[in-house]
């Protein structure tokens, strides 16, 4: 038990490392031009360690992003009132992206030259968001197909966090969260509403 608990501690500590340097890397130069050696020699991890945790490098990003997201949902769930608030984080995102504008700003400017990493972003909240629709309908079906309503509300946030690292956050992360919920949210509460309705008037519990 305690040797697996020295080994748990030491691959997060290889992780927090990884991602560290990933992070201080984009701030010098573009992503799609960081090499997996540049990540190993910057961490002082051996490429074993590495590849004992990651794929590659957008398998860094993308694990990170995931754990972030995971966090910032955790908050949100425990103070979101209602069930088309429980489908994304934004305002949680938006201040993320505020605390981190170097390594983010960095990290657009490297994604404008890789498509692949721009999908990561967009399958991470796309996914993120289908699940949460997923619990707040249950089994009824929705009138718009849910992969759709995920990937619109995936896409609306990234076009507005690019939008705003883009220009250099002129507004607050409260600001970006409004124009989000004025942008996209009403149709996804009316969709929810009305589909909340119909299950009533079905009697289906």
């Amino acid at each position: 038990m305690a040797q697996e608990e020295k080994s748990d501690r030491q691959s997060r500590r290889s992780r927090r490392l990884i991602v560290a340097a990933l992070v201080a890397l984009t701030q010098e130069k573009r992503y799609d031009r960081i090499t997996v050696q540049e990540i190993l020699d910057r961490a002082d991890v051996g490429r074993s360690t590495f590849y004992a945790q990651f794929r590659n490098k957008d398998d860094v990003l993308a694990s990170e992003f995931a754990r972030v997201l995971g966090l910032l949902q955790d908050r949100h769930l425990a103070s979101a009132d209602d069930p088309a608030a429980r489908l994304m984080p934004s305002e949680g995102l938006f201040r993320h992206v505020q605390e981190q504008q170097p390594f983010l700003s960095a990290l657009v400017r490297g994604m404008a030259h890789n498509s692949d990493s721009q999908k990561l972003h967009h399958h991470h909240l796309r996914d993120h968001a289908a699940r949460q629709l997923a619990l707040a309908v249950g089994s009824h079906p929705l009138t718009v197909p849910p992969e759709i309503v995920a990937d619109y509300l995936a896409s609306t946030l990234l076009t507005l966090i690019h939008q705003w690292l883009e220009h250099g956050l002129p507004y607050t992360p409260e600001k970006m969260d409004a124009i989000f919920q004025q942008l996209a949210m009403p149709g996804i509460r009316a969709l929810l509403r009305h589909e909340i309705s119909e299950t009533r008037e079905l009697g289906v519990p």
